[in-house]
Parts: structure tokens; sequence; C-alpha cells
């Protein structure tokens, strides 16, 4: 499953994914990870979600989708027992216009690895709601 927090600078985007990401751990069946592009948030996370500022590593810090792609798909092929992946400030993480065939790809993609490793996607996108596509919109929260 795929969800997308979409709003506007300070609508409380963060909050609900922290939020999101807290409370998967209740059910306790599998690793979280929280992608972000800076260390702000680390300790709003519960100690056993595995934070990781995306800015300590060159291919998944203002890079193309399908190079995040390839990020995710590291993450997964290394923790088969991911159940949860939490990425916020996509659009400062992913230079990538939203609007395009490749992000068109990445969403499909990742919709794909969701499914194939029982593996839930939630992003923030930072920006109004009807700027996005609707390819994207779909997985609105």
């Amino acid at each position: 499953m795929i969800k997308v927090i979409l709003g506007d600078k300070g609508s409380g985007k963060t909050k609900r994914l922290l939020d999101i990401t807290n409370d998967a751990l209740k059910e306790d069946r599998g690793g979280i990870i929280f992608i972000d592009d800076d260390k702000r948030y680390m300790y709003d996370l519960h100690r056993d979600i595995r934070f990781v500022d995306a800015s300590e590593y060159p291919s998944s810090h203002k890079c193309t989708a399908s190079e995040f792609l390839g990020f995710l798909c590291g993450m997964l092929s290394s923790n088969y027992d991911l159940i949860l992946i939490a990425v916020d400030a996509f659009k400062k993480l992913v230079v990538t216009d939203l609007n395009t065939d490749e992000m068109r790809n990445f969403f499909k993609q990742l919709a794909l690895l969701s499914e194939r490793h029982q593996c839930d996607f939630v992003i923030s996108i930072s920006g109004p709601e009807e700027n996005v596509p609707d390819f994207i919109r779909v997985y609105a929260q």
C-alpha cells in the first residue's frame, strides 16, 4: 500500500507521518524505516524505528526518482522484514518534477514493490494539492 500525505508547508504533514510511523510499531510484525533529508525529527520517533538521514548518502539526496527507487530497493533487499518505509520531505530528496513520466514510473514501480514485499510506503509531498498529478493524488490521505 502507498499513502501520500499532501499539503503546504506548515500544514502538519510531518506530524502525521511521525504518528503513522510510530503507530506502526503497535503491529510489531517487522521493521520500520523513516527517511528524511536531515536529522531534525530523529528523536520524535520510537527508538526501534530505523531513522535514515538521506543527506548522508549521495545517491539518495537530491537525486532523480529512478535513483531514489534504487535506494529504496536496496533497503528492501537488505531486510526482508520491512513493513513500512516512511519518507518525509520527498520533494527535497527527489529533484524529478512530479508531472513527468519518470515520476509516473516511480509510483508504478513503488506499487509493485509494495505488493511483492508486503511493505507499505508513506510519503509526504509539500505543495498545493491541485499541483499534484492524478497518478499521485490517488494515494492521498
